[in-house]
């Protein structure tokens, strides 16, 4: 394992589209649904790393809006997996203090599903060392139609007023709105898109793709990114003057 430089400045926030793992196992040659198995016990030493090196929050895509249209075999497997995983992580959430949360539609999912992810989160709400969310059932544009829905319901309730919707307020209604925004959002598998994936939490991430299919990734290569996000200048809508002229007076 690599040791990364002091100097380097890490995210706060890590987002990952785990893709390739059907790739995996074609390409080893595995029985359909082993490439998933695999990627499932890559997550523990990505997670331990993150907490280890000081990063604040991991959200990763475990299972997303559109792949409720794969065949009915893989959609069953995949949430047994969820299921094992949530079984898996509690007793590490624990020992590394971390918390477990959720983020998606859960109207699809089976309610001893929902039960199971309900009583995660609250055996882990107290711990503050990292927080780990899992994306189930999630998508970037039903995440931003849901806020909307609800902003439109209190508007009705009178809770706001039309004229106080911004982009400040619009943030508080959508996931993850307690943590800091994504910094460093990582693909791997080989393609070069977000698959709705964190679009308003991600605006301003900066993005890592690999060839990497997800479970070949390794806490070596998470450490290449953290380098690569370093190396980034971060402008924010700002000029490259602006930003040295900042880091001058600070």
């Amino acid at each position: 394992m690599t040791v990364l430089e002091d100097s380097l400045l890490l995210p706060k926030h890590v987002a990952v589209i785990m893709d390739g793992n059907n790739r995996f196992a074609k390409k080893k040659q595995m029985e359909k649904g082993d490439g998933h198995r695999e990627g499932k016990n890559v997550l523990d030493p990505i997670v331990e790393h993150c907490k280890r090196v000081g990063v604040q929050a991991l959200t990763v895509f475990a299972f997303s809006s559109e792949n409720w249209n794969r065949p009915q075999y893989e959609v069953d497997l995949l949430m047994k997996l969820l299921e094992e995983t949530i079984h898996e992580q509690l007793p590490r959430m624990e020992k590394f203090n971390i918390a477990l949360r959720f983020i998606g539609d859960r109207s699809r999912l089976s309610d001893h599903l929902i039960d199971l992810m309900q009583y995660a989160e609250q055996k882990t709400s107290a711990f503050d060392s990292m927080t780990l969310t899992i994306a189930i059932s999630y998508g970037g544009m039903w995440d931003m139609a849901h806020a909307a829905r609800t902003i439109a319901e209190d508007v009705i309730a009178g809770k706001i007023q039309t004229n106080q919707i911004n982009v400040d307020l619009f943030d508080k209604y959508v996931s993850l709105n307690d943590l800091p925004a994504v910094d460093l959002l990582i693909r791997t598998g080989g393609d070069y898109r977000l698959s709705n994936f964190l679009l308003w939490q991600a605006a301003y991430a900066e993005l890592y793709f690999t060839e990497t299919l997800w479970p070949e990734f390794t806490v070596d290569e998470l450490d290449h990114a953290f380098r690569v996000f370093s190396g980034r200048e971060r402008r924010f809508g700002k000029t490259t003057e602006q930003i040295q002229q900042a880091k001058i007076e600070n």
